[in-house]
């Protein structure tokens, strides 16, 4: 994993705002951030030629009035931090792509986006920039409160999984005392009775499979000396991504990271079923979908349709 040294944040002029500043604020003061580029997409613009020719400077004039606005938001919530170099850039167009572009011409590290509860939207976005994006992706719910006390991380022993761990345990690093849990929600296959087990006797050899596979995948990560708990949940309604929340808010979690599936060009698109019901479902605490910086099917993805 990596640090954070430069950093993209998508504001809507809504309430949300405040919220993915001030996240902005906490997550640079630990990772050695140098750039935070706060950025605004105006959907594509349907003005008459007519209209543009009578008032030449009207689109000129709308991007820096809302440069203006982002400016004095960011003023009012983010706190004077030295060494930090902050852009303010707003852009014509779909959100996603004009993101995604920026992204890659910055090398950016991470994408910070809102995910809204209350306010009026889709989270299309959240979803196309996690499948597409080259850095990892924090969606942060309206309100959230920037903390990193305890983070769960949804593990199936994959290498994907060892990257969300590994994420995990650098965070830990960066913020100290922070506990870690991981969890791995299995469940019990339907045609168990053919082996002559009882329900009860399969349940607690898949869950004694589940122990063996971590410790076996425990032994390949430098934990740096950070404590991790492993939880093992059983997966009784066909929906692990239920089992995740519920299991993240139970034990107090501050937030959730899961690795992007792809690691490759050829894989890049494909974040796993997952993580995108995570992305689709949770909307009570951040979720950080973590992919090695560069890994993602390149630079075609944005400027094919979406």
């Amino acid at each position: 994993m990596y640090l954070i040294k430069k950093l993209i944040v998508c504001l809507d002029q809504t309430s949300l705002d405040q919220t993915l500043i001030q996240y902005a604020a906490f997550i640079a003061q630990v990772n050695q951030t140098k750039k935070i580029y706060f950025v605004n997409v105006i959907r594509n613009l349907s003005i008459p030629k007519e209209v543009i020719e009578e008032f030449p400077n009207l689109v000129e004039n709308m991007i820096t009035e809302r440069q203006e606005q982002m400016e004095s938001v960011v003023n009012e919530h983010f706190p004077k931090i030295k060494g930090i170099s902050v852009s303010y850039i707003v852009k014509e167009g779909s959100l996603s792509k004009k993101i995604l572009k920026l992204s890659e011409e910055k090398s950016a590290d991470m994408i910070i986006i809102g995910r809204k509860v209350q306010l009026q939207g889709t989270g299309i976005a959240s979803m196309r920039l996690a499948r597409r994006a080259s850095c990892s992706l924090l969606i942060v719910p309206e309100g959230s409160e920037p903390k990193m006390r305890k983070l769960l991380v949804p593990s199936d022993f994959s290498d994907y999984s060892k990257d969300a761990l590994e994420e995990a345990i650098m965070i830990a690093e960066r913020h100290g005392d922070v506990e870690i849990v991981c969890q791995n929600v299995f469940s019990v296959p339907s045609g168990y009775h053919f082996t002559g087990k009882t329900y009860e006797e399969f349940t607690a050899i898949m869950k004694m499979h589940a122990e063996i596979s971590y410790k076996k995948f425990i032994r390949k990560i430098d934990t740096k000396g950070k404590k991790i708990t492993p939880i093992y949940t059983q997966d009784k309604d066909d929906d692990p991504v239920q089992e995740i929340v519920s299991m993240a808010l139970e034990t107090g979690a501050d937030g959730i990271i899961i690795g992007a599936k792809g690691r490759t060009a050829a894989t890049a698109l494909f974040i796993g079923s997952i993580a995108e019901r995570l992305i689709q479902f949770n909307d009570s605490l951040p979720l950080m979908v973590t992919r090695p910086k560069g890994k993602n099917a390149g630079i075609l993805d944005y400027i094919l349709e979406i």
